[in-house]
Parts: structure tokens; C-alpha cells; sequence
């Protein structure tokens, strides 16, 4: 690598000319390797999981489901309500914080190996466009040929798989909205009943479309923000897919009359300049300039550049996982007091997110007084008050609530029939609680009423009762 190269790559990216700023569309050489296979297997689990995700219940409950126009949640089968908002958010921010600190440790693993961007791409609408256009090679040249008969049938039938799989994808994550059955509903019924939703899935299918048509690895680059944190979140000790420039450098073509022996006696590099790292790179960049915002981790300049190794029977490892510590000193990776302030803020997340979930309750129950109403005295003396209750049922069955009045002697009367908090919904009920004089040393007392579901209690609800002052009493 020149030093003009050395100084100019990170000027500029690969994707786009220096002296025109138009785009150089990238035709990626088909990778073969360990880690393309170990991804390949991950992504069809991946897909898999995508797929039947939507129909998948546990304890009646979508395995996931964000119905934001409903205002009703699901993870895991667990059911979150505006209510539980809280637990959401900090379900989030645990989440970020075991990126950071996985990004810390491994680098963007994520991106190269579990991002849907990375997954749909490389190993569905990619795979397509090998198996219709070919290699890198005859991609360049159908796209350099006129426009024959042949031409336009594999550049129409390529788009239009890519735009059916684009609305295919668009309907499933409106299952991830809606729920499964809502979408069976929808698309089963006459499609002139559903027009602005209709609408909106063609839109959907159109970005989908032109994400994974056109603007690709651009996504990656200029959209996800994730790249940009790496600046933040990486240091010397961080795993990333990394070039050996101790080892490689200087560069020299391969030459059978020169021996491996013969070529580290005279300190020239293991690197013979091939190119297969750039070639397979679906971003376009060289991994010998180190590490870049553009780089993803999908290891395909690995098994490049292990399948050029082993053929010139030079040692692996040319490009591999290891951390910059790791090349320049052989240093495994180390223990930061960065790591270990992420680990203890992860471990107290998780901590208090696993308390609040074990102790969330299946029924949230509210009790208030009724707004603008005064205490009443019975024909018997007592003093009485009038409540309202509503009870928010988290989970798939009806569930029967009872009320008790617990600190302090007195009576607890539910208007109407039982309640009863019906399958993810909401019951209300007027409660009348009446408490004796001589159980009210002053105009305002607290008592406490106890929400209990089979014989159990899940919550003690607190409340003021209004009485008369002492003074006004005979």
C-alpha cells in the first residue's frame, strides 16, 4: 500500500468517484468459506424464526408484537400496556447497553451476522441475483451487454422477485403490528374496504424495494448509525475482522520460483496483492487500510483470504478476528475499566428489570374516589364513601378480581355484579366503602383495600376516606 493510498482512502468512499461524487455500483464476488456457511445456517434459522414468529403464542400471546395504534405490546408472550411503559423503556435501555457492551468486546458482530439488513440482503436478495445474473464477473458483463432479449429477461425477472419478496416482507412485519389473525382478517377481506392501509403496504413494499434494489450497501454507510458509534465504542482491545499488517506487509505478487521460506528470509509480506478481500467486500472497502465506518464484520474477506492462503500453502490468519493489542503485541484481549463499568451498569439493569418483571402484577387495579362527590351518612350512623375501580387485565384469560378492605374495621360494597377483568381489557365498577364513626378520629383517615385474585392477594391499594371534622361530630 502506497502512502498516497495510505493518506487518501479515509478521504473518500469507495462507493462513490473522487472527481464526479457519482456512484460506483459494487458487484461483490460470491464468498466460500467456513464463516459463509456458519452465516448461511444462522441466516435460514433467522429467516426461519422471521417467518413463524408471527404465529407463534405463548401463553396465548404473540411471541412478538408492537401494536402502537393499540397501544399494546408483546415480548416473549408477555404482555406490556401504556401502564407498562416503564418496563418497555428499560427494557430498551438494557438492550442498548448489551450492544455497547458487545460492540466493545466483539465489534459489530451484530451488523455482519444478526443485522436484518445484512441477513435479507447478502443472504436472500444477493443469493437471487448469483443464482439469476451469475458471479461478479457476469454481472459486469450483462450489465456492460445491449439490451438482448435474454438481457431483459433476467434484469425483469430479478426485479420483479425483488419485488415480490419486498411485499411479502412488508406483510409479515405488519403481522409483528397487527397480530397474525388481525392480518388474516385483513388481507382475506375486499381490499376496497382497506385502501389507505392497502396504500400504505405499497408504499412499504416500494422502500423495502428500493432499499435492497438499489441503495443496498449505502444503508450501512449513510443510514444506520451504528457504523458512527464504533468511533465511541472501540478501542485497541476490541475483536474485529482484522488485517495482519505486521505479517502481510510489504506486499509482493506470489511467484512459484520464490518459496515461502525464501520470501520471509527476505522480509517480504504474506500479502500477494490478490485482491480477493476487495473483491468479496459487499461495501466496496480494502481491509488492509484497517479498520472502517463501512466495514461490517461478514467475515468475507476472511475465507477470501484463507481460501488464497491455503492454496498457496501459506499459514491462515492473514485476516482474521483479533484486536489491533492483539496483532501489534500478541496481547489476548484484556479487561478494561471501560468493560467493567458496562458489565456492572448491564448487571444492574438487568438486575432491576428481572424484579420489576417477577413482580409485575397480571392485573392493574386502580382505585379513586369519585370526582365531586361528598361523604354520606348511612341510616345506621356509618360513614360512607363512593369509588371507582378499574382493573386492566394483562392476559389472555378472564380473570375475577375480589376487593377486601383491609386496615380497619367497616364494610366494602362492589355496585352491580362481581368483577370479573375480561381477556385484555378493562372492567370498571363503583365501590362503596363504609367505615363506623368512632373509626374516624379526623376528617381524613388512609385505609388500605386488598385486590385478591383465587384467594391470593396481588395488590393493596391505597386511598383516603372523607368524613366529618371531630368538631361537627355529636
Amino acid at each position: 500500500m502506497s502512502t498516497t493510498e495510505e493518506i487518501s482512502f479515509r478521504d473518500h468512499i469507495p462507493t462513490a468517484d473522487q472527481k464526479t461524487g457519482k456512484r460506483i455500483w459494487i458487484y461483490p464476488r460470491k464468498p466460500e468459506g467456513r464463516f459463509y456457511t456458519a452465516r448461511t445456517w444462522l441466516s435460514w434459522f433467522l429467516l426461519a424464526l422471521l417467518f413463524v414468529g408471527p404465529f407463534i403464542r405463548i401463553n396465548g400471546n404473540p411471541l412478538l408484537m408492537m401494536n402502537i395504534p393499540a397501544r399494546k405490546f408483546s415480548v416473549f408472550g408477555v404482555l406490556f400496556w401504556p401502564q407498562d411503559f416503564y418496563l418497555f423503556a428499560l427494557m430498551l435501555i438494557t438492550g442498548f447497553i448489551m450492544l455497547v457492551l458487545f460492540t466493545a468486546i466483539y465489534g459489530r458482530v451484530w451488523c455482519g451476522w444478526l443485522c436484518p439488513q445484512t441477513v435479507l440482503m447478502e443472504m436472500v436478495f444477493r443469493k437471487i441475483e448469483y443464482a439469476i445474473e451469475g458471479d461478479a464477473h457476469q454481472q459486469r458483463q450483462l450489465h456492460e451487454a445491449p439490451w438482448t432479449a435474454g438481457k431483459v429477461f433476467k434484469k425483469f425477472l430479478k426485479q420483479g422477485i425483488f419485488f415480490a419478496l419486498s411485499f411479502i416482507i412488508g406483510n409479515w412485519l405488519l403481522m409483528y403490528i397487527i397480530g397474525s389473525e388481525s392480518w388474516i382478517k385483513l388481507v382475506t377481506d375486499d381490499p376496497r374496504h382497506h385502501t389507505t392501509g392497502l396504500t400504505a403496504m405499497i408504499g412499504f413494499t416500494l422502500l423495502f424495494y428500493g432499499i435492497f434494489s438499489r441503495f443496498r450497501e449505502q444503508a450501512c454507510t449513510f443510514v444506520c448509525p451504528y457504523g458512527r458509534f464504533q468511533s465511541v465504542l472501540l478501542d485497541n482491545n476490541s475483536i474485529v475482522v482484522a488485517y495482519d499488517h505486521k505479517r502481510g506487509e510489504p506486499q509482493q505478487r506470489y511467484s512459484k520460483l520464490q518459496p515461502y521460506e525464501q520470501r520471509k528470509a527476505e522480509g517480504i509480506g504474506d500479502c500477494v496483492n490478490c485482491r480477493m478481500c476487495v473483491d468479496v467486500c459487499p461495501t466496496g472497502i480494502d481491509i488492509r487500510n484497517g479498520t472502517q465506518l463501512e466495514c461490517v464484520n461478514c467475515t468475507a474477506c476472511i475465507d477470501a483470504c484463507d481460501s488464497v492462503m491455503d492454496r498457496l500453502k501459506f499459514p491462515r490468519g492473514l485476516i482474521r478476528y483479533a484486536s489491533n493489542n492483539g496483532i501489534m503485541t500478541g496481547q489476548k484481549l484484556k479487561v478494561t475499566p471501560r468493560i467493567v463499568v458496562y458489565t456492572v451498569i448491564l448487571c444492574i439493569l438487568t438486575g432491576l428489570l428481572s424484579f420489576l418483571l417477577a413482580t409485575r402484577t397480571e392485573v392493574e387495579t386502580n382505585l379513586l374516589r369519585a370526582p365531586g362527590t361528598l361523604y354520606q351518612t348511612q341510616p345506621n350512623g356509618d360513614i360512607s364513601n363512593l369509588y371507582l375501580v378499574k382493573l386492566m387485565n394483562k392476559t389472555t384469560r378472564a380473570v375475577p378480581v375480589e376487593l377486601r378492605l383491609e386496615s380497619t374495621a367497616g364494610r366494602l360494597q362492589i355496585a352491580g355484579q362481581a368483577l370479573v377483568a375480561p381477556p385484555r381489557g378493562l372492567a370498571e365498577s363503583a365501590v362503596i366503602i363504609s367505615l363506623p364513626r368512632e373509626a374516624l378520629p379526623q376528617s381524613s383517615v388512609h385505609i388500605e383495600v386488598g385486590v385478591y385474585h383465587e384467594g391470593r392477594r396481588i395488590k393493596v391499594l391505597k386511598t383516603n376516606f372523607l368524613g366529618p371534622s371531630p368538631a361537627s361530630q355529636p
